[in-house]
């Protein structure tokens, strides 16, 4: 039990440092950080950017993030997804799957937040490439 406290510290402290701590809750544009809103929210942004940013500033830290990180995901994709030829999209896959065993391991409603996280990172630095 005092290892899960342990490595649950250290990850807060890298978090804390890496800047990745989810935002204030003022910083959320959903005032209610009621699930239904943020996925909405992120459904409506702009561009997977804008969707990407709204997941950092609603991120709760638990299993919630993982609908909020594939709703970023499914935004994101549909800028890029479609123009990937067959190894580009087994490439694609690959980095989403080592965000996947990256945590899994790891118990804890926080690790699957990263997981999500990582996946939806993955999906915009695609989205980010394929718009050059």
């Amino acid at each position: 039990m005092m290892r899960l406290e342990l490595s649950s510290a250290v990850f807060l402290a890298v978090l804390l440092s890496a800047g990745s701590v989810p935002a204030a809750a003022e910083d959320c544009p959903v005032k209610s950080f009621e699930m239904a809103g943020i996925i909405a929210t992120v459904n409506a942004a702009s561009s997977c950017d804008a969707s990407m940013k709204v997941f950092e500033a609603c991120q709760m830290g638990s299993t919630a993030d993982i609908q909020f990180g594939d709703a970023v995901e499914k935004k994101c994709e549909a800028a890029f997804l479609s123009r990937l030829k067959t190894p580009q999209k087994r490439t694609y896959q690959d980095q989403l799957g080592r965000c996947d065993e990256k945590y899994a391991d790891k118990q804890g409603t926080m690790w699957r937040s990263a997981t999500a996280m990582c996946r939806a990172a993955v999906s915009q630095r695609y989205a980010r490439r394929m718009a050059k």
